[in-house]
């Protein structure tokens, strides 16, 4: 599943994410999800999250 529909995600659930320093390589980060920081239902780029390590970036696939 993409990231892009916020009713995908909840805390507790393995995703792969974006970091803003990675976004023109498009290098991913695995981790899970602490808090989701987008509130809008749906974003294009992907729903914005805080891992529990404290990174904060967009998803990009939902693992779990």
């Amino acid at each position: 599943m993409d990231g892009k529909t916020r009713a995908h995600i909840k805390p507790g659930v393995l995703v792969n994410i974006v970091l803003k320093k990675d976004q023109r390589t498009g290098k991913l980060t695995e981790g899970i999800v602490k808090d989701l920081l987008t509130s809008a239902p749906f974003h294009h780029r992907g729903i914005k999250v805080r891992l529990e390590d404290g990174q904060i970036g967009r998803v990009q696939e939902i693992l779990d």
